[in-house]
């Protein structure tokens, strides 16, 4: 795998803890009085109007603060979060060091167009015209924000009112039920059900046609479409997509299509844009990552495609926002996506080489996980494994409150030394039952990652038929 080379070279993680907090008894008698009006203080702030806002409240845990916290702190390996431990191509990162260099353009550290770079926009254009069958406007077609995560918050706040019904398909990535909630929208939750008790394949996980007609309304607004899923790594079917979007279009609804994994399509599967069915183009926002396409999840840079009626309205929250993307990650991505699409199709392609690379490890950590004795569900897409963990028997109701599958990561992070996240997170209150049989897999690693996780659990399956 010539480009994906080991970060460890280029970094080292550590951990520091940021407490600062003296002990109660050593204040000195002289701050009394100081204490006295800082106490006095506090107290005014937690009942007086310095409050978080209404439309905050019931948002404030998350999986990620938890874990993360966790898997540093049991240094544990990593295959929680979705980020890989290899370098991101060559495309971007040799693009990168040339707009850094002494001489190079001075212009690239100032700010640039605010919906997004201009070489970016176009190159993004170019790209996704081909990809959906129609000419996409680079002006008013196409926003860049920091991260998917900020397209996502673009599309849901500058489109929902208070009282309006936002769709989500579970399981769904967890951000999308607090941004509706940030904007006063009213979730509405369906989930994939698994066909039978059995299920092994993602292909096994349908969506009910009756159930979904059930929810659209006429106070429903959006619906939320992320292909391929994560957590769970389906890839919904051109059939499943018209469902969706012929209620749509009866409905009058829009339809925001999280498509990141866009590239991560395994062998025997169809990638369909909703964008590109008949009569969606007009009522779709398309969000997309430069940090999935090319494996730099700490850039942070995303976009959304759609029409121009849809994305000025992101462009307007976006310009009282953020307003501007780093110049620098913008201008790199541009000259990767110029050159990537410039290949597209051949084996050299990153958008090809990359899934090439991922089947080959999706496969190992099956292989892994069968002869640790968990049982995965293969994804057709992405880079996540859902595997359940129940028929093991194991203890772990000493690891904490919540529902089980958060006790299992506890338990597997602490004692085994490997860091996973349970699904349940990415799954409604009112189905969370649904979620809690399994727990979640990263395998966009390097392959000695993978190897390092399976000794442990292997050597952790094996002390259960001890």
């Amino acid at each position: 795998m010539p480009r994906l080379t080991s970060l460890k070279s280029l970094y080292r993680l550590s951990s520091r803890s940021s407490s600062f907090l003296p002990a109660a008894n050593v204040i000195p008698s002289s701050s009394f009085q100081w204490g006295q009006r800082h106490t006095r203080s506090v107290e005014t702030m937690a009942s007086s109007k310095l409050k978080a806002a209404e439309h905050l409240k019931g948002l404030e845990g998350s999986v990620w603060v938890e874990f993360v916290k966790l898997t540093t702190e049991e240094k544990a390996i990593n295959l929680g979060q979705g980020f890989p431990d290899f370098a991101p191509p060559n495309s971007v990162t040799q693009a990168l060091t040339e707009i850094l260099a002494p001489g190079s353009n001075p212009l690239m550290n100032q700010y640039t167009r605010s919906y997004g770079h201009a070489r970016l926009v176009n190159a993004i254009a170019a790209m996704y015209s081909k990809f959906i069958g129609r000419e996409v406007d680079p002006m008013t077609g196409v926003l860049v924000s920091v991260g998917a995560y900020g397209s996502l918050y673009y599309a849901i706040n500058s489109h929902v009112n208070p009282g309006d019904e936002v769709i989500i398909i579970e399981p769904f990535f967890d951000c999308y039920e607090p941004m509706v909630r940030m904007a006063r929208g009213v979730p509405r939750f369906i989930p994939l059900r698994p066909k039978n008790e059995g299920v092994t394949s993602t292909r096994d996980f349908y969506l009910d046609k009756e159930e979904l007609k059930g929810l659209f309304n006429k106070k429903t607004k959006a619906i939320i479409v992320n292909n391929p899923n994560n957590p769970l790594g389906k890839i919904f079917s051109e059939e499943e997509l018209t469902v969706i979007a012929d209620l749509c279009k009866e409905h009058d609804v829009m339809c925001i299509s999280d498509e990141v994994y866009e590239h991560l399509v395994y062998s025997g599967n169809k990638f369909t844009r909703m964008a590109s069915l008949p009569g969606m183009w007009d009522r779709t926002i398309t969000v997309c990552s430069a940090g999935k396409i090319f494996s730099a999840t700490g850039w942070k840079l995303g976009w959304s495609i759609g029409p121009q009626h849809l994305i000025k309205n992101s462009q307007t929250l976006h310009q009282n926002c953020v307003y501007n993307c780093p110049t620098l990650i913008q201008e790199a991505v541009a000259r990767g996506l110029e050159l990537e699409f410039s290949r597209l199709g051949q084996p050299e392609c990153y958008f090809l080489e990359l899934p090439r690379e991922l089947e080959e490890k999706r496969n190992k950590m099956e292989k892994v996980l069968k002869e640790s004795s968990f049982i995965p569900i293969i994804p057709e897409g992405g880079y996540f494994m859902m595997a359940k963990y129940g028929h093991l028997g194991v203890d772990v109701s000493a690891y904490g409150d919540g529902p089980q599958d958060y006790k299992m990561v506890r338990y597997l992070t602490k004692t085994q030394g490997v860091a996973t996240i349970p699904c349940s997170a990415f799954y409604s209150a009112e189905h969370k039952s649904l979620g809690e049989p399994y727990i979640r897999f990263c395998f966009i690693k390097e392959d000695c990652t993978i190897d390092k996780a399976a000794e442990k659990l292997k050597a952790f399956s094996k002390s259960l038929k001890a």
